[in-house]
C-alpha cells in the first residue's frame, strides 16, 4: 500500500521495475510489494530504437503514485545508445533515443536519465568518438538546464571493446568532453567496475574505487548506485548481475558501498536476478541490512 514503506531520506533503496501493462499499473505495485523506496524503469523498448509516446492517464498516475509515496524515479536509456560509434546512423539514433528519454523523463517527474558510456568501436576512433559525446551530449544537457528537466548520468560500462568510459578514472575525460556541464553526472554500477577490473571484494576494494571515483570528477558528481553482484571474476568484461552476496563480489564489497561517504544520501537501485513472486524484494532488504 502507498505509504506503507519506511524511508529513510539519507538511504534510499530500490530497484529497476518493471512497466509492462502500464506505467503506473505496473510499476508502483510492484515498488510497494519489494519495499523499494526508489524506482528505475525503462521508458521504451531496453534493446529497441522505438521512441513510444507515453499513455498520458499513466504518467499522471504513476507521478502522482511516486509522489504519494516519496519515490524517486529514474530513467534508463536504451542499452543500444552509443554515442561514440563510427556508424553515423547508431550516433544519430542514440541521440533522438537520449532526447526521448529525457522528454519521458521530465513528463513522468524523474530526477534523472542514465545511459551508457559507449565504444569506439574500431582502433584509432576514441578521439573522434569523444567529440561525437560532446557535439550529441551539450545541445541535451543545455535543453535540459533550460527546462530544469532530469539530469544525464553516464553510467561506465564492463569494459572491452574500446569501451569509452570503464574503469572510474575514465570518467574525469568523460565529463571534460561536456565542460564539466551541471547537467551531468555519474552512476556507478559494481558489476560493471568489477567487470572493468576493479577489485571490489579484496579488502578495501569498493572503498578504494569510490575514492578513485571521487578524485576523478568530485564528491557531488555521483547520483545514483547500481549494486548488482556478478555471476564472473574480476576483469572478466562480462556484464552478468546476481543476487546480492550470492556472486563473486561478495557481501564484503556491499557494506562498504553503503559505508563510504561517497554514497551517503545517493539512491542505489539493484538491478539483479528476480525470484518468482518476490521481485527485488530480498536484494533490498539485504543492502537495507548493511545502513
Amino acid at each position: 500500500m502507498a505509504g506503507d514503506n519506511q524511508v529513510d531520506p539519507g538511504r534510499l533503496i530500490g530497484s529497476h521495475t518493471p512497466t509492462s501493462g502500464g506505467l503506473a499499473r505496473a510499476a508502483l505495485p510492484y515498488a510497494d510489494a519489494a519495499g523499494s523506496q526508489v524506482v528505475q524503469v525503462y521508458v521504451g523498448n531496453s534493446r529497441g530504437w522505438a521512441l513510444p509516446d507515453g499513455d498520458p492517464a499513466q504518467d499522471v498516475a504513476f507521478r502522482d503514485g511516486c509522489a504519494d509515496r516519496g519515490l524517486p524515479a529514474y530513467v534508463h536509456a536504451s542499452l543500444l545508445v552509443n554515442l561514440g560509434s563510427p556508424t553515423a546512423a547508431t550516433v544519430e539514433r542514440s541521440t533522438a533515443t537520449l532526447e526521448h528519454a529525457l522528454r519521458r523523463g521530465r513528463e513522468i517527474g524523474a530526477d534523472a536519465v542514465v545511459f551508457h558510456a559507449g565504444s569506439a568501436v574500431d582502433d584509432g576512433y576514441a578521439d573522434t568518438a569523444m567529440r561525437q559525446v560532446r557535439a550529441a551530449l551539450l545541445p541535451l544537457l543545455d535543453a535540459a538546464d533550460a527546462a530544469d528537466g532530469p539530469m544525464l548520468l553516464v553510467e561506465p560500462s564492463a569494459g572491452g571493446g574500446r569501451s569509452l568510459a570503464s574503469r572510474v578514472e575514465h570518467l574525469e575525460p568523460y565529463l571534460a568532453a561536456v565542460d564539466w556541464h551541471p547537467r551531468m553526472g555519474v552512476c556507478f554500477d559494481t558489476c560493471h567496475a568489477w567487470a572493468a577490473g576493479h577489485d571490489l571484494a579484496a579488502p578495501g576494494g569498493m572503498t578504494a574505487t569510490l575514492d578513485a571515483l571521487v578524485t576523478a570528477v568530485g564528491a557531488d558528481r555521483l547520483r545514483l548506485v547500481h549494486a548488482n553482484d556478478s555471476r564472473d571474476p574480476c576483469g572478466s568484461t562480462r556484464d552478468r548481475h546476481e543476487t546480492i552476496g550470492k556472486g563473486a563480489i561478495g557481501m564484503g564489497a556491499f557494506a562498504e558501498l553503503m559505508a563510504h561517504p561517497a554514497t551517503a544520501g545517493v539512491p542505489v537501485l539493484v538491478e539483479t536476478p528476480t525470484e518468482k513472486h518476490l521481485g527485488h524484494a530480498a536484494d533490498i532488504a539485504t543492502l537495507r541490512q548493511l545502513t
